[in-house]
């Protein structure tokens, strides 16, 4: 399966809407990033899921 990437201008705008800071991309699990809420937002088909509900904990 090919890895897509995430528009970087997309990603400019995107926050975390928790907490509504900042995500980094991680392109090898495919995810957004949110470091402040400790949630990864998962990307699926080049659509990043901006669903508190989808995201998965980081620990």
């Amino acid at each position: 399966m090919n890895q897509r990437t995430v528009d970087a201008k997309l990603l400019e705008i995107l926050v975390c809407p928790l907490t509504k800071g900042p995500l980094t991309y991680d392109e090898q699990a495919q995810e957004l990033i949110s470091e402040s809420a400790k949630l990864a937002y998962p990307i699926r088909d080049g659509i990043p899921i901006m669903l508190v509900d989808e995201a998965r904990e980081l620990s």
